[in-house]
């Protein structure tokens, strides 16, 4: 895409862009279309589910806070506790599935590496009781609606730089806190040793 900040650009517009559409290839308006001219994100579809590992990508081009806002507004936007609160189809869980891992604060964007990609969690403490009996706690005391932010992040007591954290880590148990913000934090995890794994070189 010719670098890292097209790359960031590119992720930027599908959000500001007009919600427009051409629908001669179906030969109607389909829900899908339907839903992203409702939900008002430019072209930033939520309920075709190719799309929805979208706002992550920021973490791959050192812009994390972008993913971080990005997350939130689609879970408070697309997701309600009322009849029409729920975006698009489910498509065996994959709707549901994200938004559960967005609400702790990670996600596989690649399940082919152990690596969950980091948003920001939607609580101040969830707990994960995991088959091996053992428990992984992510911790975010000052997380608000305000504090969407991740200024900090330790991993069993030590500082975390990275945006991803591994399946391997997660299996083995801990605690995982995060110290939240109202500001973006433009400095942490934008080298290129955080990023998550990609195929393709950063540059």
């Amino acid at each position: 895409m010719g670098g890292r900040e097209m790359f960031v650009r590119m992720l930027d517009s599908v959000f500001i862009m007009a919600p427009d559409f051409d629908d001669s290839y179906y030969g109607g308006v389909i829900h899908e279309i339907r839903e992203m001219q409702v939900a008002n994100m430019g072209q930033y579809a939520h309920g075709n589910q190719p799309i929805q590992h979208m706002a992550y990508l920021y973490n791959y081009a050192g812009e994390p806070w972008k993913t971080q806002y990005w997350v939130r507004e689609i879970m408070n936007r697309l997701y309600k506790a009322t009849p029409d609160g729920y975006c698009g189809d489910e498509d065996n869980g994959q709707t549901s599935a994200w938004y559960v891992f967005s609400a702790l604060g990670f996600y596989p964007v690649c399940p082919a590496t152990d690596q969950y990609v980091l948003g920001a969690p939607l609580f101040k403490k969830a707990t994960l009781h995991l088959e091996n009996g053992k428990k992984f706690v992510i911790s975010a005391p000052a997380n608000s609606e305000e504090n969407r932010y991740v200024k900090a992040v330790q991993v069993n007591g030590k500082a975390w730089d990275k945006t991803w954290i591994s399946h391997t880590t997660l299996m083995a148990g801990g605690t995982v806190n995060i110290n939240m913000t109202a500001a973006p934090e433009k400095t942490r995890a934008t080298n290129k040793t955080a990023y998550p794994y990609s195929f393709s070189v950063n540059k």
